[in-house]
């Protein structure tokens, strides 16, 4: 119960925090004399550290344990909000909301979470419980969101993110509490998975699965779609003349239902091909953004929208993970999970970098939500044929 109590709370924390970010772009462009792009570069910096290291820092769990990562990406949090709230320029706010904050959401997100997590509970009930971890893991945005955006609107962004440092601080007891997961002895993989080999040798093994290579093809677009929304959302909202505080609503709105659909999917993934339910989630996101940006928003579209993408927003967590322990085991989980993690946040930073390209370039965000929408209805389709090519194992010689 520790491990998995830590685990929501570190979760909760990392990702609620970043999920905010967005709030912040508008009153840095402003303040710092830099362009939507120019923020949105920093944001998108962010998603590529995150996820070039990713897979590495899965593998240094092998070695070093879970505890040493995960406390190190707390100081690195921390580290990274007190140098933005502190930043001057371009190269303090790339640095600090990018680079740092990258680096920790690699220690501290869901791959390392919902690794310990596999590791603590019985196969039977690992879907349900990475899909309850995954939706409470969303929560911390219901306080962050609010928190930032009234503590800017009345003191400037910089309180707004000494603000939410404060609550980054309860990273570290909840990573050294989800460190217990270092005393579980991994069990051997049965069926010939990867168990005693190399890292390399596991790499390349995962290369040569074609439904890995799909999945983590279509975790791109997923990846591209999200940050666009959560970076670009407020500044639509802004854009269209809407109370600045509806960004906020709206986030804490997607934080609530994301729980529901987090823990539907874990349930769902227990019981369905996981991989169609993929392809499924991808389907169905995009055609909710369709509807909501085809017209111009008001407020109760706005929340509607907003629940309808949050129950979809990560549920993708739980069959992504569940899918990667089905194929390859347990021992590597958190390098594989990386391994697809790096293509999301190559999609991310397409997202949110290129959302804010778009509208410098164009003045709207119209031609950014039609290439969001076209592209996630490729991927989930191919997602769903290929589901057809069930995942099973993979049989690996050891590297000796």
């Amino acid at each position: 119960m520790p491990i998995l109590l830590g685990a929501a709370i570190m979760l909760s924390l990392s990702m609620g925090i970043r999920q905010v970010f967005g709030l912040f772009v508008q009153p840095i462009a402003k303040d710092l004399a830099l362009t939507v792009s120019d923020v949105a570069l920093a944001l998108s910096v962010q998603n590529l550290s995150w996820g070039f290291l990713q897979p590495f820092v899965g593998a240094l769990v092998v070695r070093t344990g879970f505890r040493p990562v995960m406390l190190s990406g707390a100081v690195l949090y921390v580290a990274g909000l007190a140098l933005l709230a502190g930043s001057h320029g371009m190269l303090g706010v790339t640095i600090g909301a990018g680079v740092l904050i990258g680096m920790s959401l690699a220690c501290t997100a869901s791959a390392m979470a919902l690794a310990t997590v596999s590791r603590a509970v019985p196969e039977a009930i690992r879907s349900t419980v990475l899909g309850v971890i995954t939706g409470v893991g969303s929560l911390g945005a219901l306080a962050a969101a609010p928190l930032g955006q009234s503590v800017t609107a009345a003191f400037g962004w910089r309180a707004g993110v000494l603000a939410i440092l404060v609550l980054a601080l309860g990273i570290f007891p909840a990573a050294w509490f989800t460190g217990r997961a270092d005393r579980i002895e991994v069990p051997r993989s049965s069926g010939g998975q990867i168990d005693n080999v190399s890292a390399m040798t596991a790499i390349r093994a995962s290369l040569r699965r074609v439904p890995f290579l799909i999945m983590t093809g279509s975790y791109f677009v997923c990846g591209m779609q999200l940050l666009f929304i959560s970076v670009h959302l407020p500044s639509y909202l802004a854009l269209c003349g809407m109370d600045p505080m509806l960004s906020a609503e709206a986030l804490s709105v997607i934080a609530i239902f994301n729980v529901f659909g987090s823990v539907f999917f874990g349930w769902a993934g227990g019981r369905w091909p996981k991989l169609v339910l993929l392809g499924m989630l991808y389907v169905t996101r995009s055609l909710v953004l369709c509807w909501y940006f085809i017209s111009p928003p008001t407020p109760e579209s706005t929340l509607v929208f907003a629940a309808l993408m949050g129950f979809l927003w990560l549920g993708v967590g739980p069959l992504i993970a569940g899918s990667v322990v089905e194929m390859f085991g347990l021992r590597w989980q958190a390098m594989f999970q990386g391994i697809a993690f790096t293509s999301h946040q190559l999609g991310s930073f397409l997202g949110a970098f290129g959302g804010g390209l778009l509208f410098d370039r164009f003045g709207s965000y119209d031609l950014a939500w039609r290439l969001a929408v076209a592209m996630g209805l490729t991927a989930g389709i191919v997602q769903i044929v290929a589901a057809s090519m069930r995942p099973g194992t993979v049989a690996i010689k050891s590297a000796n």
